[in-house]
């Protein structure tokens, strides 16, 4: 274990505790993690048994999201915000199966992304990993690889998948959203999923993550709404993941896990 750590903290991975992107991938059944991800994981099924299946719901909102965008709103370019590992259908993956001129910018605070991302995007010139802090968004779009790929003249989808609900509210989330959707034209759009406080439940699972992770918020209906005023909401809304554009109709009450996260899509007037 000695020597694991030392060969990852040479690359600035501490695999001490447990990190937002790795303890995704977990919940995601990837193998991209470490034990101390897994404990983590481990603490919170105790209070959201569903926790694998909200990650599912939130992968599989973004396929529909992404599909969305570069299908019928036409999006060529996107910025994929506190991304995460790589792992099945990843944004680019599903833009550049709509149309493969799709250019995609993955942006991550956790060198462990740029690490695996990299080496499985060599081959590919349309998709890059940038490691960046989201709560920088001025240098992210600074950045000389993201302007390389980004042309902030034409529309982009500004994601935010999964990563808003990780920035506590002195931290600033809405500043750093505007901050982004100062810097695109009309016809960019803005796609946000968050942890949601919708249930007794969520509010014991926002307490674990606080005090293990250091990070997640579990914002109302309402605040997370709130990222999109100024923009057009597109149908049906910010709703529980399931809800949003299902590929197969949702019946029946939605259980605690498919409440635990919101999403929506607007775009930029």
């Amino acid at each position: 274990m000695v020597n694991e750590q030392r060969d990852w903290a040479s690359l600035g991975i501490d695999i001490t505790k447990p990190s937002i992107a790795r303890t995704y991938d977990v919940v995601l059944r990837g193998k991209d993690n470490f034990e101390v991800d897994r404990a983590f994981v481990n603490e919170i099924v105790k209070v959201i048994p569903e926790i694998y299946d909200v990650a599912t719901y939130n992968r599989e909102i973004l396929g529909r999201g992404v599909r969305y965008l570069a299908g019928e709103a036409g999006i060529r370019q996107f910025l994929d915000l506190g991304s995460g590992l790589p792992t099945v259908q990843n944004t680019h993956q599903v833009a550049q199966a709509t149309d493969p001129s799709c250019r995609v910018v993955y942006v991550d605070n956790d060198p462990i992304v740029l690490a695996h991302g990299r080496a499985l995007l060599a081959e590919n010139d349309r998709t890059t990993v940038v490691t960046a802090d989201l709560r920088e968004p001025e240098a992210i779009l600074a950045d000389p690889d993201v302007r390389a790929l980004i042309d902030f003249d034409q529309p982009v989808a500004i994601m935010l998948v999964g990563i808003l609900h990780h920035l506590h509210d002195d931290e600033g989330p809405q500043r750093i959203v505007d901050t982004f959707m100062d810097a695109v034209p009309s016809g960019s759009h803005l796609f946000v999923t968050h942890f949601c406080a919708s249930s007794p439940e969520s509010r014991d699972a926002e307490k674990k993550y606080l005090a293990m992770l250091g990070t997640g918020r579990f914002r109302t209906p309402e605040e997370i709404t709130a990222y999109f005023d100024g923009f057009d909401l597109l149908p049906p809304g910010v709703v529980p993941l399931p809800l949003w554009r299902p590929d197969e109709p949702v019946t029946g009450d939605l259980s605690v896990g498919q409440r635990l996260m919101y999403g929506g899509i607007a775009r930029k007037p």
